[in-house]
This record gives structure tokens, C-alpha cells and sequence, in this order.
């Protein structure tokens, strides 16, 4: 990657942040064949083991790249959360993340499930298959400055080892770098939202407390006179207890306290660690600025919580910009495809936002009148996020911000939904058919030519899948149904799985019409552009 000036270097993508989301969007973009370089100023992960619950979406991801995560240490249902005095005191209630909900996570709409795996033991999987890749992982490198112009970000590294600083000339900048982003801040974009909310300490220790896990549980809030915590186990001899009051403890005093939440003071407990960190409700008022965008953290703040909304909506994040990064790199699609980015993920952060603070668990920290926000089905917060951009056609104003996919039935601006089909005699998910190029999916064979035709005069990579021939439906008129289709119609799904445009029935022009639809959405640097009004 050795630039035109000697010491200089040169990379079409910098990422800024080689933790859960920096190295996830390395991992897709590399996949993409996008060359990238991530920069991480420590020098592996944090001991603490922090995120542990990844969710359907996030599974659907990983699955799609080869990124093998091992089988869940809690099962494969979401975790489950009591209300007690301490592990060996009263146990005063369970209760569920969504009121009234069976917590599936949309489990049965994937060929997938949410699971349990630390964030020190998942990293390690990114980092090798972004590596294997191609990524380029600079790990002990730490970020100076950087500047932006029209063309690019130059950003002024240090290597930490041995102090010695470079110049990195980048075409686009990610910022994965976390909750107090220097990039954020250095670019003027400000947050909205509950804001902060208090001071968390943590305490990691490795206790031999399996049997408090008999029943399945395993995240307990402690409720004592003197005592509000919040306790939990990472299911490998590890557990974290959480603190909201915000004092520095000595080693006796940590072990005092883990004491109390458990209610025993027989039992050998190993301190590991602690951790301060700042708990608060914030989204950035943009996502992206010029060459610069914000991931992960950087872009929203939320509150860690059942749902995983933090890391998994961080993950997605990384997910919807590089198949973009990757048209527009490869001079496939014009760059304006790039503002599709802030226009989609924002809203799905905003979403999550009210999301949790309409729930139980953060209502308590609102000083405003209770939400009047209802609380969605986990299904349709994980896998029914309804997208709206230029990168989209049919999704009006008009349609909620989310529902369960079933109730979407195929509706532009949602995930492609997932059914069991058959694939050169092998069982499948539909979402195998989308592997990093756009798809147009029909039962109608007519639509072929005009797939190949479009595809041919955009230069956009299409390809057309016929239902019931090149993949097969497990159940009959499975495909109709879930993708709200009748025999002669088709679905254009983008190369991140989401329908782009669909038409019910065939028009009179099968290819002016996906010719049309194609130049809206992919937005290809070949097109000729047409008049606003006259496609």
C-alpha cells in the first residue's frame, strides 16, 4: 500500500477501530474485494469480555462471509433475566425482554439464531477471516490527525511500539472508534437522544457459581436495601457484576461486594478485571460527512440490554455501507449511492433508541413523561426494519418504521425474507442466493433476458434466480406468499439481502421496467441519467 511519496501509503478504504465493528466491516468489505487497512491503537482485545449476545441478523451476516462462530454456550433462545435478592436469596421474579413476548429474535424466520459468544472470543474469529481475506489489520497503531478533501482522507498515524509516524492517503474513512469518537467530534456532528444516564463499574471475576445456573437463568438484578446491581455470566466460569454508583473500590471492597450479590462468602472468587464506562442513550446527527462515516458506537450509543442492540446494530451498520463502498470503489455505481447510508441506518438507530427506552429495563431512567412509544415484536426490531432511500422504490411514508416479516410480505425496503428452498438437490435459505451482486427472483422464466439484457447495458453484476427451477420452494407457493408475488411477477433484491423494487405481476416492458428500477437503485456509473420524470 506504499503511496506516490515516498513514505506515504495508500488504501481505498481506512478503518478507523479494529474492535466488534471495525473488524466486522473489514471482514465484509473484503469480501467485497474491496482492499482495506483497519487501525487499532491496543494491541488485541479488551479483557473484558463485554458484548456477549449476537443476534439473528448479525448470524446472517457472519454466515454470509464464513465467519464460523461455535455453538452457543446458553442454547440457542435469548437469555433470561430474574429479578432477585442475591443468587442465594429470594428470587423475586423473571420476566421477558418484550412484554407478553416469546423472545424468538425471529429465530424461526432465519436459517439461523441469535447466540451467546463473548466479544474476546468472537473478535479473534473476525480478525483471522478479515486477515484471510486480505484485510490489512494494523494492530498498536494509533490516530493523530486527519484531513478530508474532495478526493480523499489523509490520516497521520503513530505505530505505539516504536513511535514512528506515516501518512495514510485513504479514498473513504470509517470511524469505528468507539463512543467518545475523535472523528465525530473533529467533524462537528452532534447527537440527540436521552443522553447520558449514569456512571457504570464493573467488576469481572471467575466464581464457581454453576448451580445458580440450574434453571436457566443467567442475568440477575440484585435489589437489596444498600445494594442495586445488575449481575450475569458469560456461561465459561467468568461473570460480570455491574455497578451504577460510580465508586473506585479496592481489591477487598470488590470482593466484598461480589460477595453480597451473591450471598455467600464461602465460595473462592477470582478478580479478573474492572472496567468504568459511561451508560447513555445518544445517536449522531449525521452518519456521514463528505469521505467520513461513522459505525458502531461512533454513530449511536445504546444502552447494553437484552435485545443487543449496541454491537448488533453497530454490525449492521458495517454490513448496509460496504456493498456500497464496494459499487462505488469499483466504478460500478455513482457515488450519490453513498448518501443511502445515513438515510437508512440513522432512522433504524433512532428506531432501537425509542425502542429501549419504551421497555422496562431504561423507562426508569427517562425524567420525561412515561414513552408513548409501543414496543415492537423482537421479530420485527431484529428483521423488520423498513429502509427508505433512494436506494429503495415503494417504501412510502406512510408504512411503519418496523414490523414482523411475515406482515411485510416482501414489502421493498425490508430483508428479503427467508424460506427453505432446494438448490442443485442441496437444502438452502433463499438468503443463499444473495452472495454480493444484485438478484432479481421470479417464478416467470420470461424475466431471464431481461435480467441479462439490463444487467449487459448498466454494467451492473444481476442475476436473475427462477423460483421453482433453480431453487425450489421446500412448501408450494411459499415464495408467493412471503414475498407478495403472483406467478408472473419479480423481487430486485440488493446485494445486502434487502428488496430494492418489486412489481406483483409482469408489466408490458419486463426489461424498461427493471431497466428503470435498476438505474434508480444501484445508481450505475454507466447510466445515462434521465430527467427527473421522464424514466
Amino acid at each position: 500500500m506504499t503511496g506516490m511519496n515516498g513514505d506515504d501509503e495508500e488504501t481505498p478504504v481506512l478503518i478507523l477501530g479494529g474492535s466488534l465493528v471495525g473488524l466486522s466491516a473489514a471482514t465484509f468489505l473484503a469480501w467485497h474485494n474491496v482492499p482495506v487497512a483497519v487501525v487499532e491503537k491496543h494491541h488485541g482485545s479488551s479483557l473484558h469480555p463485554r458484548a456477549i449476545g449476537f443476534t439473528t441478523r448479525t448470524m446472517e451476516h457472519f454466515r454470509e462471509v464464513g465467519v464460523g462462530v461455535p455453538p452457543s454456550l446458553q442454547g440457542m433462545r435469548p437469555p433470561r433475566r430474574a429479578r432477585v435478592e442475591s443468587l442465594t436469596g429470594t428470587w423475586f421474579e423473571e420476566y421477558p425482554w418484550t412484554p407478553g413476548g416469546k423472545g424468538a429474535y425471529g429465530a424461526e424466520d432465519s436459517p439461523v439464531h441469535a447466540i451467546a459468544i463473548t466479544q474476546d472470543n468472537l473478535e479473534p474469529l473476525l480478525r483471522s477471516r478479515a486477515v484471510e481475506l486480505g484485510a490489512d489489520v494494523r494492530l498498536g497503531t494509533e490516530l493523530l490527525g486527519f484531513a478530508q478533501d474532495d478526493d480523499g482522507v489523509t490520516a497521520t498515524l503513530r505505530r505505539r511500539d516504536d513511535g514512528h509516524e506515516y501518512r495514510l492517503r485513504a479514498r473513504y474513512l470509517v470511524a469505528a472508534d468507539g463512543a467518545t469518537s475523535t472523528v465525530r467530534e473533529e467533524s462537528g456532528i452532534g447527537r440527540h437522544g436521552v443522553g447520558p444516564l449514569s456512571v457504570q463499574r464493573s467488576i469481572l471475576f471467575r466464581a464457581p457459581l454453576d448451580e445458580y445456573l440450574e434453571h436457566g437463568v443467567v442475568q440477575f438484578e440484585i435489589e437489596q436495601p444498600d445494594l442495586k446491581a445488575f449481575l450475569t455470566t458469560y456461561s465459561d466460569g467468568r461473570w460480570v457484576l455491574m455497578l451504577s454508583d460510580d465508586i473506585e473500590r479496592d481489591v477487598a471492597e470488590q470482593l466484598q461486594v461480589v460477595q453480597q450479590a451473591i450471598g455467600r462468602t464461602d465460595i473462592p472468587i477470582e478478580l479478573v478485571t474492572t472496567g468504568r464506562w459511561d451508560l447513555a442513550g445518544l445517536i449522531a446527527d449525521r452518519f456521514s460527512t463528505g469521505r467520513v462515516f461513522l459505525a458502531g458506537d461512533a454513530a449511536h450509543q445504546l444502552p447494553p440490554n437484552r435485545g443487543g442492540f449496541g454491537a448488533n446494530t453497530g454490525i449492521d451498520d458495517a454490513h448496509n455501507l460496504a456493498w456500497k463502498l464496494a459499487s462505488v470503489l469499483a466504478g460500478k455505481s455513482r457515488p450519490r449511492l453513498l448518501d443511502t447510508y445515513d438515510a437508512e441506518r440513522r432512522p433504524a438507530a433512532d428506531l432501537r433508541h425509542d425502542q429501549l427506552f419504551a421497555r422496562a429495563d431504561y423507562k426508569a431512567y427517562l425524567t420525561t413523561p412515561a414513552s408513548d412509544v409501543p414496543v415492537l415484536d423482537d421479530a420485527a426490531v431484529e428483521l423488520g426494519q423498513l429502509y427508505r432511500s433512494a436506494a429503495v422504490l415503494g417504501a412510502g411514508a406512510d408504512l411503519p418504521p418496523a414490523q414482523r416479516p411475515d406482515e411485510w410480505a416482501g414489502q421493498p425496503g425490508t430483508r428479503a425474507p427467508h424460506l427453505w428452498v432446494t438448490v442443485d438437490g442441496e437444502e438452502a435459505s433463499t438468503l443463499d442466493l444473495f452472495r454480493g451482486d444484485w438478484v432479481l427472483l421470479s417464478e416467470d422464466a420470461r424475466w431471464a433476458d431481461a435480467a441479462a439484457h439490463v444487467a449487459a447495458q448498466l454494467d451492473i453484476p444481476a442475476t436473475f434466480v427462477h423460483i421453482g427451477t433453480d431453487a425450489n420452494p421446500v412448501e408450494p407457493n411459499a415464495f408467493r406468499t412471503a414475498y407478495g408475488l403472483e406467478p408472473s411477477g419479480a423481487a430486485l433484491v440488493r446485494p445486502d439481502g434487502y428488496i430494492a423494487w418489486r412489481t406483483v405481476t409482469a408489466p408490458a416492458d419486463p426489461a424498461q421496467a427493471l431497466n428503470t428500477a435498476l438505474t434508480a437503485t444501484a445508481m450505475p456509473a454507466h447510466a445515462v441519467e434521465t430527467p427527473a420524470g421522464k424514466a
